[in-house]
């Protein structure tokens, strides 16, 4: 999903904005600080031709400064020729092209990296956003530095253990029913194999209560991970694992808190799924994919999750107030 078009700061100029229409930027940029406009910018009119003005006065031109009509002198003066002792150094031959010059001296060229019209055999323009000669800076919403991933794996790891312990406690005896309805029959399977029997007949099947105890598990494990991730990242974008790790997470358009309803869009297509483990473990191979969908989006590093709620995740230099800041009086957009 790419960002939505709007009035952005510009990466490549903080202290200023320009519109960006969803693929590149259009128009010229305004101050920070100014209020944009409702939609694009105007169409820039081509600059009107400029004509020279006959100078006032009598209508006879000045005889200095008009050309000569005759022919240009073929050649120098009478009696002009070069100093003596001038011509080709020894051991070269005559010269041809370019005036020559002292040694190691060539023609000029343009600056670095400049190349004539029409480019030369086998070149190509850079990479890069268009109009620009190269990569384009990374981006900083809100000024902020992009969250990395080591930094956002370690801090998921934390949150996944805390959800992990919550639910030894919560989830304990339901899970050990669960395991006592499965043992006879992993018991039986582990004795035929150690008499070498493949036959499957026979073997205790678990009751229909064993399908009930694992649906209330995983209803139950949906709702700690639930009630721990979405009111702390709703209040100030930060589980614990995050403010550990020194990230959060902030809305692309502004620096606000998430709030509940974006934080629950956010976590639904992340925690939601853990109801389909049920499912043949469908749900732990959606929550895999969206796990690793930052590592393949560029420039936002945006999860699956992320661009759901229109989402990034940054990081909090040390020293800063993990509450994000109130600029609602401020005119939205920023980079993207």
């Amino acid at each position: 999903m790419s960002v939505q078009p709007g009035w952005y700061v510009d990466p490549a100029d903080t202290d200023t904005r320009r519109y960006w229409d969803g693929e590149g930027w259009l128009g010229a940029p305004i101050p920070v600080d100014a209020i944009p406009p409702d939609g694009p910018p105007p169409v820039e009119p081509p600059p009107a031709p400029v004509t020279p003005v006959a100078p006032a006065g009598s209508g006879t031109p000045d005889p200095a400064t008009v050309a000569p009509s005759g022919p240009p002198h073929p050649g120098p003066p009478p009696g002009y020729g070069p100093p003596p002792g001038y011509g080709p150094q020894s051991g070269h031959g005559p010269v041809s092209g370019p005036a020559a010059g002292p040694p190691g001296w060539g023609p000029q060229g343009g600056p670095p990296g400049w190349v004539p019209p029409g480019g030369q055999p086998g070149w190509a323009p850079p990479p890069g956003h268009p109009g620009w000669s190269m990569r384009p800076p990374e981006p900083r919403p809100h000024g902020f530095v992009l969250a990395g991933y080591g930094r956002r794996f370690v801090a998921r790891l934390i949150d996944f253990g805390l959800v992990f312990a919550l639910n030894i406690v919560a989830n304990g005896w339901f899970v050990w029913r669960w395991a006592q309805e499965w043992t006879p029959y992993w018991r039986e399977i582990f004795r035929r194999a150690e008499r070498g029997e493949t036959s499957a007949e026979g073997l205790p099947l678990p009751g229909e209560q064993a399908n009930s105890l694992l649906l209330v598990i995983l209803l139950i494990a949906a709702a700690l991970w639930l009630a721990y991730e979405v009111p702390a990242m709703a209040a100030n974008g930060q589980t614990v694992g995050k403010r550990l790790m020194r990230i959060r997470a902030v809305p692309i358009a502004t620096d606000q808190p998430l709030g509940m309803v974006r934080s629950l869009s956010r976590w639904s297509l992340l925690g939601l799924p853990t109801l389909f483990w049920y499912c043949a473990g469908i749900g732990l191979v959606l929550q895999l994919v969206d796990a690793l969908s930052p590592l393949f989006d560029h420039p936002l590093r945006q999860a699956l999750h992320d661009k759901r709620a229109q989402t990034v995740v940054v990081e909090v230099p040390h020293g800063f107030a993990s509450t994000p800041s109130n600029d609602r009086n401020q005119p939205p957009g920023d980079t993207p």
